[in-house]
């Protein structure tokens, strides 16, 4: 398979742990031939806190599980209605260190916002993507031997409730804010099919930014 094929799996909604192992298992056994692939997912219920991640940001998490993970950052909320893509990707291979990673995955998300006339930005000394101050994007990675895993997560149409029990990112009091709540509602369509919509344009974008001419796609993976 050439380096500049990519496959992009589905996995509907997947537990956490389960998926993040198996993500973490494709990682550590992949060689230099191995495709890099994007993980298109949504998860239950689950707060993630980073490998350095302080405790004191999990507010109060009620029955909603917390899981310490091994990726950068500190704590988030994941849930049905937001769109999660792990980013597998050989940098080496690729040529890319991680702050170009980074820029590309953020900017990613501001192209793909702006296809629906929403306005988002970076913020200096913050990851992710942000509209009028209120964060819409986080991403939070891990690299081992070359290699990226974890990636994005990107708020289409889901409860935001959550991330009141925490203070998003590390940051006490910050906002958060999804597509739905930020457009109109004669534009908005069904839910679901927003975020399809949204998939598909954020995944065409980032592999184009980072320089894929063929994309490979799959259910779940490979048995």
């Amino acid at each position: 398979m050439a380096a500049t094929a990519l496959i992009v799996r589905y996995f509907g909604i997947c537990d956490y742990a389960p998926l993040v192992a198996a993500m973490r298992e494709y990682s550590e056994q992949r060689d230099a031939n191995a495709p890099d692939e994007f993980w298109l997912l949504q998860h239950p219920p689950v707060f993630t806190l980073g490998r350095a991640g302080d405790e004191s940001h999990v507010l109060d998490p009620g029955t909603i599980p917390l899981v310490r993970t091994d990726r950068g950052g500190q704590v988030t909320y994941h849930g049905p209605g937001q769109l999660v893509v792990y980013v597998l990707v050989d940098l080496q291979r690729r040529g890319i260190g991680v702050r170009t990673l980074v820029h590309e995955i953020e900017e990613a998300m501001i192209v793909t916002l702006a296809r629906y006339d929403i306005a988002a930005a970076r913020v200096p000394g913050a990851p992710g993507v942000y509209v009028d101050g209120s964060k819409i994007g986080a991403l939070g990675l891990r690299v081992r031997r070359g290699c990226s895993y974890h990636g994005l997560s990107l708020n289409v149409a889901m409860d935001l409730a959550p991330f009141a029990c925490i203070n998003p990112c590390g940051y006490s009091g910050l906002a958060v804010t999804q597509m739905l709540d930020l457009l109109p509602a004669q534009g908005r369509g069904r839910p679901e099919e927003l975020l399809s919509q949204t998939a598909a344009h954020l995944v065409t974008e980032l592999a184009s930014r980072l320089g894929y001419n063929e994309l490979l796609h799959r259910d779940g993976l490979d048995t």
